[in-house]
């Protein structure tokens, strides 16, 4: 299951925003989006992803998502941080 690749995960950059920029950086491997997370926030971020090949999982809930990364509150958007 995808969330046990965000547990193991090293390092993570939780939030839309945080996401972004490490791709935008080069430093991201894989971004993982919760499917109910509101489309105008992530858009972006994947289309983001598919020009910089970075690899894009969906997930089934924020609130899963958020628990996988041990927040108490759900996360729309992952990304797994190249160390």
């Amino acid at each position: 299951m995808s969330y046990e690749k965000v547990k193991q995960a090293g390092k993570l950059s939780i939030g839309t925003k945080q996401a972004t920029r490490m791709v935008e950086l080069g430093r991201a491997s894989e971004v993982f989006v919760a499917k109910d997370a509101d489309p105008r926030l992530t858009n972006k971020v994947i289309h983001l992803c598919k020009n910089c090949g970075v690899k894009v999982t969906y997930v089934d809930s924020m609130k899963q998502l958020g628990k996988a990364c041990g927040i108490e509150v759900g996360a729309a958007i992952v990304a797994v941080i190249n160390e």
